[in-house]
């Protein structure tokens, strides 16, 4: 074997390995794409979870005011009503923060439309679609374009009236 072959065969193993270099590469982007997808729509999750969960699993008052004035912020008193819009702009706002997430690349097709679907029922109810009216420039153009484009659902549910039997008056 001479030189030249040697140097053949080297560059040979040398172009092999930098195609599994890129190979590998390739492989470990996609896995972090993935993992960071994933880390965003948990985040996203997350965030519309701390705006309800202590508001409204840890004080019944909240989560009275919420699921009464989703339905008919006349029965609520002026407090009320301004505890009212104060978790709105907070639940809204989460919302947008999952839209985002979406709109980046960030959360996958059949994940987003769960929350879509869930956004539809929610700003149909008369009390969060009183406020949309009332503060929406608070909110992002985008998100305010993505909200005039929703559908209206043929049965709105909310926690108010999900069960078809909620009493919303006081």
């Amino acid at each position: 074997m001479n030189w030249e072959a040697i140097n053949a065969i080297a560059q040979l193993i040398g172009s092999l390995g930098v195609v599994a270099s890129f190979w590998y590469l390739a492989v470990q982007v996609h896995r972090s794409t993935r993992i960071a997808k994933l880390a965003a729509q948990d985040a996203a999750t997350t965030a519309l979870r701390e705006v309800t969960r202590p508001p409204f699993a840890e004080n019944p008052e909240v989560g009275r005011i919420w699921r009464i004035g989703l339905e008919n912020l006349d029965a609520l008193s002026p407090d009320e009503k301004a505890r009212f819009f104060h978790v709105s702009f907070q639940f809204l706002k989460a919302m947008e923060t999952i839209h985002f997430h979406y709109i980046y690349g960030l959360m996958e097709e059949p994940v987003w439309r769960g929350w879509r679907n869930l956004y539809e029922h929610y700003l149909a109810s008369p009390g969060l679609e009183f406020y949309w009216q009332t503060r929406h420039y608070l909110f992002s153009e985008r998100f305010q374009e993505f909200v005039a484009g929703l559908d209206r659902p043929v049965q709105r549910l909310t926690v108010a009236n999900l069960l078809g039997q909620e009493k919303v008056d006081k």
